[in-house]
């Protein structure tokens, strides 16, 4: 990757009043990292942070900054991290990680796909991405903005893994080689078709289940005859009370 020059100014602001009032003017605040350095404070120009951003594929940018009144003319940085306003996506904050020409770099890179998948294109598949980045190792030279992975002959319930990925010269893809990249999966359709069938059957799981708790009822209720022989239980008490007392009044 390239490197774009990029001006700074060192930065007193720190209250957040005051860098509230640092983006009014057209500033961002930004911070310096760097194992050779302490961190330091700048600030830099919103309207140039966000054309170089707009210019390139992921906020992996490679810059010479020029910081005003530093004693190393350029110092070549690595964007580490940006915050962007939750509404408007605005910039609010810039990390940069300072790095040496000959020390390599571990950094995630986005993945692109390039050409149409023969699963799509012929059988209606859909290309899914299930890593959208890789983490690669690299001189800040040879950092790419992307990694390009070639789907055309993507089958249906084929995946491409990292370790079939082809990195750029001087780069090396770090992870488990086995983890899938891309992959086209088959189409819904199938899987709509299926659905009736599954119904069916529950269906006639539900009938069946039904069928049974009927036939469990009517052995629980009692016949119409065995209601009647029942009932005498609670009669023959009534009766020894009645013949009880016609005894008393003889005596």
């Amino acid at each position: 990757m390239k490197s774009v020059p990029l001006k700074a100014y060192p930065r007193t602001q720190m209250r957040r009043g005051q860098v509230k009032q640092l983006r009014a003017k057209g500033r961002v605040p930004a911070t310096i990292y760097g194992r050779q350095n302490k961190p330091q404070n700048l600030e830099i120009n919103s309207k140039e942070i966000g054309d170089l951003l707009h210019h390139h594929l992921s906020e992996n940018l490679l810059v010479d900054l020029a910081i005003e009144n530093d004693a190393k003319a350029k110092r070549l940085a690595l964007v580490q991290e940006i915050q962007h306003h939750p509404l408007d996506g605005k910039v609010l904050h810039v990390d940069f990680h300072e790095v040496a020409e000959n020390e390599k770099i571990t950094v995630s890179v986005p993945v692109e796909t390039t050409g149409e998948a023969a699963g799509v294109k012929n059988g209606g598949g859909v290309l899914g991405h299930v890593l959208h980045k890789l983490k690669v190792r690299c001189l800040p030279k040879d950092l790419p903005e992307a990694i390009n992975i070639d789907v055309t002959a993507l089958e249906i319930g084929k995946a491409i893994h990292i370790g079939e990925v082809t990195p750029p010269a001087g780069v090396e893809i770090i992870g488990d080689k086995s983890l899938a990249v891309v992959s086209v999966a088959a189409p819904r359709a199938e899987e709509e078709v299926a659905t009736p069938e599954a119904a069916k059957g529950a269906a006639e799981v539900e009938m069946t289940k039904e069928k049974k708790e009927e036939g469990a009822e009517g052995a629980a209720a009692p016949a119409k005859g065995d209601a009647k022989a029942a009932a005498p239980a609670g009669d023959k008490k009534a009766d020894a009370k009645a013949e009880a007392k016609p005894a008393e009044k003889k005596k």
